[in-house]
């Protein structure tokens, strides 16, 4: 049986690299913003970042800044700010990107899948009729359309002038 690869090196250093240490989250609040940090808005409360790992083009994170794990732990106005986030996320991906729809989510506690289980995180992952392809379900590998420099300048732009 003929066995089919695909090489994507820049994968390497994620996987041969060093470790972080910590919550990935919490560290990049100490960051200055950059496209190293990847977040495009801080709130009072709450960030807005790009997944570095992203399942889609655009696929955005928000995060209270408190390291908290369970969303009944949230305060009503870390909560507020929260979802006010998500929906201002919402519309300014709707506005650059044009997706078909999103998908929302929260993985709360590493049984349901959270990669990042202590720190609270929604997913906001843009989706597109058609983007649903063999690789995925296939080949358990996730094809982005593009570089996330690009995606980071455009939201962070639309980010500069929210006055949340």
């Amino acid at each position: 049986m003929k066995e089919n690869k695909l090489w994507a090196p820049w994968r390497a250093n994620f996987i041969l690299g060093k470790k972080e240490k910590g919550c990935v989250f919490c560290n990049r609040l100490k960051m200055k913003d950059t496209i190293k940090n990847l977040i495009v808005y801080r709130g009072e409360k709450c960030i807005v970042i790009l997944n570095k790992f992203p399942y889609n083009t655009g696929h955005t994170l928000v995060i209270p800044n408190r390291h908290i794990g369970q969303i009944e732990k949230m305060t009503a106005i870390e909560s507020e700010e929260y979802f006010r986030l998500t929906q201002q996320s919402v519309k300014f991906i709707k506005k650059l990107f044009k997706p078909d729809s999103l998908n929302l989510g929260m993985n709360l506690g590493r049984a349901s899948g959270a990669g990042v289980p202590g720190h609270l995180h929604m997913h906001i992952v843009p989706r597109w009729v058609g983007d649903t392809n063999f690789m995925p379900v296939v080949g358990k590998t996730d094809v982005i359309s593009f570089p996330l420099e690009p995606i980071y300048k455009a939201l962070k732009k639309e980010f500069d002038s929210y006055n949340g």
